[in-house]
């Protein structure tokens, strides 16, 4: 272990989505050397590339994944590829080069089917493909790396890089007088970048030795649903709340069935030493300032 958590090179895959460009952000925010890996830079179901591509590094940010939840019900051979047998060689290659491994997960392992927050050690039970295939990543990280995988759940990401559900509000905002949106699925939106910099500090509490390996949930503190969310992200944004309208899930019929309740418990952070990440409401606050949130608004960014 090095005597200054900071040196040695991080690694992240899955670099050219939502969360990788953030935690690439976040990384450089912390004056940490890093290299970012897009898909085509790297296959993470090669072992030969995955090899070559860790060696040398301090910590490796797995944000690679299979992400088509719906399209998974049908292709759940390939989602299970990447997020189940690619998570597998990530984790050998991590274990044979002794480098710690940060790997984002998601609510969707769990049944959603609860009354209280999940805690990090509840009884998983994927309701769809897309958990399943998930599942089998979390369960290759926790067998190969028992003392340095870091398995990292969030749920209802949102932020400045691609498609997402605030930046969708936003844009109908300009459509229509009205949107009818879910009120009955339970959660916590989380801003990417949030999480980018809490999955910052834990590589660096477990190259200090001081995070215990295992579970973490990374999600926003408090809870809403999709029609609260949608609501205040119109307050912040300057727009009518009362624009948007309750409605249920049966009136969205997706292929994959959505976990009801996705409220999950933070207690593992203090583990490490670290705070939970902060209330839903505040980090929407702060993420809807910036530049790709206020240009769907009409507005200038704060200084």
């Amino acid at each position: 272990m090095s005597a200054n958590p900071r040196a040695g090179r991080w690694l992240v895959t899955g670099a050219a989505g939502m969360l990788g460009q953030d935690v690439l952000a976040a990384l450089k925010d912390a004056g940490i050397e890093a290299a970012g890996l897009r898909r085509a830079d790297l296959d993470i179901t090669d072992p030969a590339a995955v090899r070559a591509a860790v060696e040398g590094a301090a910590v490796v940010v797995n944000c690679a994944a299979w992400t088509d939840v719906d399209g998974a019900e049908t292709a759940e051979e390939a989602a299970t590829a990447v997020n189940g047998t690619g998570v597998r060689v990530l984790a050998a290659a991590c274990a044979d080069a002794g480098v710690r491994l940060l790997h984002v997960s998601t609510d969707y392992v769990l049944p959603g089917n609860a009354t209280q927050p999940y805690a990090e050690d509840a009884q998983t039970g994927p309701v769809n493909a897309y958990g399943r295939s998930k599942l089998v990543g979390e369960q290759a990280v926790a067998e190969l790396l028992p003392q340095s995988g870091y398995i990292v759940r969030t749920a209802w990401l949102y932020g400045e890089h691609g498609a997402n559900f605030v930046a969708t509000m936003l844009k109908l905002a300009a459509q229509r007088d009205t949107l009818d949106v879910v009120d009955d699925q339970h959660g916590q939106p989380t801003w990417s970048y949030a999480l980018a910099r809490h999955l910052v500090g834990l590589g660096l509490a477990a190259l200090a030795g001081t995070a215990p390996a295992g579970v973490y949930h990374g999600t926003a503190s408090g809870r809403t649903t999709w029609m609260g969310l949608a609501r205040e992200a119109y307050r912040l944004g300057g727009l009518d709340p009362e624009r948007i309208r309750p409605t249920t899930s049966e009136a969205f019929v997706r292929p994959a069935v959505r976990p009801a309740f996705s409220v999950l418990g933070h207690d593992r952070w203090s583990a490490a030493g670290m705070e939970p990440l902060a209330d839903w409401q505040a980090q929407l606050a702060e993420a809807i300032t910036r530049p790709a949130f206020t240009d769907l608004l009409g507005l200038p960014p704060k200084s």
